[in-house]
Protein backbone atom coordinates (compact mmCIF):
# COMPACT_ATOMS: atom_id res chain seq x y z
CA UNK A 1 0.00 0.00 0.00
CA UNK A 2 1.26 3.35 -0.36
CA UNK A 3 1.27 6.08 1.87
CA UNK A 4 1.99 9.79 1.93
CA UNK A 5 4.28 11.38 4.61
CA UNK A 6 3.46 15.18 5.38
CA UNK A 7 6.73 16.44 6.86
CA UNK A 8 5.56 19.23 9.28
CA UNK A 9 7.30 21.52 11.65
CA UNK A 10 7.62 25.11 13.07
CA UNK A 11 6.67 28.72 10.63
CA UNK A 12 10.15 29.96 9.87
CA UNK A 13 10.36 33.45 10.15
CA UNK A 14 9.55 34.74 6.27
CA UNK A 15 12.89 34.87 4.20
CA UNK A 16 13.55 38.37 2.71
CA UNK A 17 13.25 38.64 -1.10
CA UNK A 18 16.44 39.01 -2.58
CA UNK A 19 18.68 38.37 -5.62
CA UNK A 20 20.34 35.14 -4.84
CA UNK A 21 23.84 34.78 -4.63
CA UNK A 22 26.05 32.12 -6.46
CA UNK A 23 26.20 28.83 -4.97
CA UNK A 24 30.05 29.06 -2.77
CA UNK A 25 32.46 26.71 -3.55
CA UNK A 26 31.71 22.99 -2.74
CA UNK A 27 33.93 21.82 0.37
CA UNK A 28 34.44 18.74 1.41
CA UNK A 29 31.68 19.38 4.72
CA UNK A 30 29.13 20.52 1.65
CA UNK A 31 29.88 17.06 -0.48
CA UNK A 32 28.23 14.81 2.63
CA UNK A 33 24.70 13.03 1.76
CA UNK A 34 21.67 14.97 2.61
CA UNK A 35 20.10 14.15 6.07
CA UNK A 36 17.65 11.76 4.90
CA UNK A 37 19.76 9.35 3.17
CA UNK A 38 20.57 7.38 6.07
CA UNK A 39 16.99 6.80 6.60
CA UNK A 40 16.18 5.96 2.80
CA UNK A 41 18.80 3.40 2.90
CA UNK A 42 17.36 1.85 6.04
CA UNK A 43 13.81 2.02 5.13
CA UNK A 44 15.03 -0.13 1.25
CA UNK A 45 16.34 -3.03 3.84
CA UNK A 46 13.20 -2.79 4.87
CA UNK A 47 11.69 -3.49 1.93
CA UNK A 48 9.56 -0.06 1.89
CA UNK A 49 10.45 1.79 -1.06
CA UNK A 50 10.22 5.59 -1.58
CA UNK A 51 8.23 6.38 -4.65
CA UNK A 52 8.76 10.55 -4.36
CA UNK A 53 9.37 13.44 -2.44
CA UNK A 54 10.40 16.71 -2.06
CA UNK A 55 11.18 19.39 0.59
CA UNK A 56 8.85 22.42 -0.13
CA UNK A 57 10.18 26.22 -0.22
CA UNK A 58 9.37 28.30 2.38
CA UNK A 59 5.69 29.50 3.30
CA UNK A 60 6.50 32.91 1.89
CA UNK A 61 5.92 31.27 -1.09
CA UNK A 62 2.48 29.66 -0.70
CA UNK A 63 -0.59 30.89 -2.63
CA UNK A 64 -4.04 29.50 -1.53
CA UNK A 65 -6.87 29.65 -4.20
CA UNK A 66 -10.45 28.55 -3.57
CA UNK A 67 -13.31 28.31 -5.80
CA UNK A 68 -16.70 29.39 -4.79
CA UNK A 69 -18.96 29.64 -7.30
CA UNK A 70 -17.60 30.68 -10.69
CA UNK A 71 -15.11 33.11 -8.73
CA UNK A 72 -11.65 32.42 -7.80
CA UNK A 73 -10.40 33.42 -4.74
CA UNK A 74 -6.67 33.47 -4.60
CA UNK A 75 -4.30 34.87 -1.71
CA UNK A 76 -1.08 35.09 -0.82
CA UNK A 77 0.38 32.84 1.96
CA UNK A 78 -0.82 29.55 3.53
CA UNK A 79 -4.72 28.98 4.26
CA UNK A 80 -3.85 28.13 8.00
CA UNK A 81 -2.66 30.45 10.23
CA UNK A 82 -0.56 28.32 12.20
CA UNK A 83 2.73 27.60 14.38
CA UNK A 84 3.32 24.12 11.89
CA UNK A 85 3.32 24.06 8.61
CA UNK A 86 3.99 21.36 5.66
CA UNK A 87 8.00 21.24 4.97
CA UNK A 88 7.91 18.08 2.74
CA UNK A 89 6.56 15.05 1.51
CA UNK A 90 7.36 11.91 0.86
CA UNK A 91 5.47 8.85 -1.06
CA UNK A 92 6.47 5.01 0.29
CA UNK A 93 5.13 1.89 -0.41
CA UNK A 94 5.32 -0.73 2.46
CA UNK A 95 3.11 -3.44 3.39
CA UNK A 96 0.89 -2.29 5.96
CA UNK A 97 0.12 0.91 8.61
CA UNK A 98 2.51 -0.41 11.19
CA UNK A 99 5.26 -0.44 9.01
CA UNK A 100 4.28 2.79 7.51
CA UNK A 101 4.30 4.41 11.16
CA UNK A 102 7.67 2.86 11.71
CA UNK A 103 8.71 4.54 8.63
CA UNK A 104 7.46 7.84 9.47
CA UNK A 105 9.10 7.72 13.40
CA UNK A 106 13.20 7.37 11.79
CA UNK A 107 12.28 9.76 9.33
CA UNK A 108 14.89 12.81 10.06
CA UNK A 109 11.86 15.39 10.45
CA UNK A 110 10.92 13.72 13.52
CA UNK A 111 13.81 12.77 14.64
CA UNK A 112 14.45 16.43 14.64
CA UNK A 113 11.26 17.88 16.84
CA UNK A 114 9.48 17.81 13.76
CA UNK A 115 5.80 15.61 13.11
CA UNK A 116 5.12 13.45 10.34
CA UNK A 117 1.32 12.96 8.99
CA UNK A 118 1.21 9.38 7.61
CA UNK A 119 -2.04 9.27 5.04
CA UNK A 120 -2.68 5.98 2.46
CA UNK A 121 -3.12 6.90 -0.53
CA UNK A 122 -6.33 6.33 -2.27
CA UNK A 123 -6.30 3.50 -4.59
CA UNK A 124 -8.17 3.81 -7.86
Amino acid sequence: MRYMLLMCGEVEAPEPRAVPEPPPTPTASDTDEPCWTPWAREMEARGVILHDGAQLQSVATATTVRAVGAEVLVADGPFAETKEVILGYDVIECADLDEAIFAASRHPVAQNGGVVEVRPILAY
